[in-house]
């Protein structure tokens, strides 16, 4: 596993973290050896990638370098937060939306897969992502309307408020959407998934 040293502004997410066939690497991709099993490392995947902790990346990496010094100030959870229901929500979603290639059957395997790659369909792959990021944003504690705010600051605080988030991210879909799709997916997700919190493993007791 690991994440792109290089975080421009001009990219839809500052944290751009994957997992990789067991290659050499240069030194823009920073690895880091996850000493948990397959299916906590898969979130840990998820977590890095995460919308609500990319807003906190965002809050420290100054310049275009994502380093190991900041990566070690992140606050993932930690392997002990995943539950057995918590497990069977998030890492199904990390199997479907990494294993795409042949090339990462061994991690699949070891997530106890041993069909075919998924395809790439990137309707569905949205909705994984967006149920992935509601899902994260619940484990922080953050509520509904916080989460509005992370997404797009305006929606919340009004046009006129000077700060934003994800604009690069937000323009490109306005550009090819017609609409901030990953605003409206990651509601809507969180929406469908607070009817039943504890179906996943965030009741209010979690």
């Amino acid at each position: 596993m690991g994440w792109r040293d290089i975080a421009r502004s001009t990219d839809e997410r500052t944290t751009i973290a994957a997992i990789i066939p067991k290659v050499g690497c240069g030194d823009k991709y920073l690895q880091m050896f996850p000493g948990t099993p397959a299916d906590h490392a898969a979130c840990l995947l998820a977590n890095m990638d995460a919308l609500v902790a990319d807003f906190v990346a965002r809050q420290k990496v100054g310049g275009t370098a994502f380093k190991y010094f900041t990566m070690k100030q992140m606050a993932y959870l930690p392997p002990t937060f995943y539950t057995p229901s918590r497990l069977a929500f998030v890492a199904p979603r990390v199997l479907e939306l990494t294993y795409t290639s042949h090339a990462l059957a061994p991690f699949a395997r070891d997530l106890g897969h041993d069909g075919p790659p998924f395809a790439w369909y990137e309707d569905r792959r949205a909705l994984l992502r967006a149920e992935l990021d509601a899902f994260y944003a619940r484990a922080y504690g953050l509520t509904r309307n916080e989460l509005r705010y992370i997404l797009d600051p305006h929606a919340v605080m009004g046009e006129d408020y000077p700060s934003e988030t994800f604009r690069v991210l937000k323009n490109k879909e306005m550009r090819l959407f017609g609409e901030y799709r990953t605003e409206r997916l990651v509601l809507e997700a969180w929406d469908r998934l607070s009817a039943d919190w504890s179906a996943v493993g965030l009741g209010e007791d979690a």
